[in-house]
């Protein structure tokens, strides 16, 4: 059974001045960037993102999940809720500021899949993405009791399987407006600066 893709959107987005899911890039919203790949590789998708979250117009097909406001803000909340709402299939989950994911890096990410890990976690220049990583339903109530740690030590708790990303920029971040302009070199073909 394929996963479901899932793209975190619930973020703050403090520093990059408010939600990051209709912030454009090239003209497109972040949240379509990261869609694009997901609907490649899986047959359903789904946004989890807070109530307050605004989201740009999406295709009928795709899920909206909207967590509660009350809640801890913290991406593995809305990685469990993803895994609640996903009905016993694992969730492939990406975060919106990764705009420049591509299909090629998701099916590497998938091929990697040891079939016994709770999660296949993507690294790049050794560094673990968390955020763009498979979940099954066995790593749900770890994620849900998550707190204030970061998600590279929560994630290393699990004995993930650990999948190398070939192309380092498609795990770029984009957090503030400084991240935005790399981001949209990239996408031009430049070289960002640092």
């Amino acid at each position: 059974m394929t996963p479901v893709g899932v793209v975190l959107a619930g973020g703050a987005g403090r520093r990059m001045g408010g939600g990051k899911a209709a912030v454009l890039l090239d003209g497109v919203p972040l949240l379509h960037r990261v869609l694009a790949p997901l609907s490649a590789v899986t047959d359903a998708q789904a946004v989890v993102a807070r109530a307050d979250t605004q989201l740009p117009l999406l295709d009928p097909a795709v899920k909206v999940w909207r967590e509660a406001d009350d809640g801890p803000r913290h991406p593995a909340h809305g990685i469990a809720h993803a895994i609640e709402r996903a009905g016993g299939r694992a969730v492939l989950c990406v975060a919106v500021d990764l705009p420049l994911l591509d299909a090629a890096t998701l099916r590497v990410l998938l091929a990697g899949d040891d079939g016994r890990s709770p999660c296949v976690v993507a690294r790049v220049a050794g560094e673990l993405e968390p955020l763009c990583a498979l979940w099954r339903p066995t790593a749900a109530a770890t994620l849900a009791r998550a707190g204030k740690e970061r998600m590279r030590q929560l994630v290393a708790t699990l004995d993930p399987c650990v999948v190398d990303v070939p192309d380092p920029t498609r795990l770029t971040n984009v957090n503030t407006p400084d991240d935005l302009r790399r981001a949209q070199c990239i996408l031009m073909g430049g070289t960002p600066g640092p």
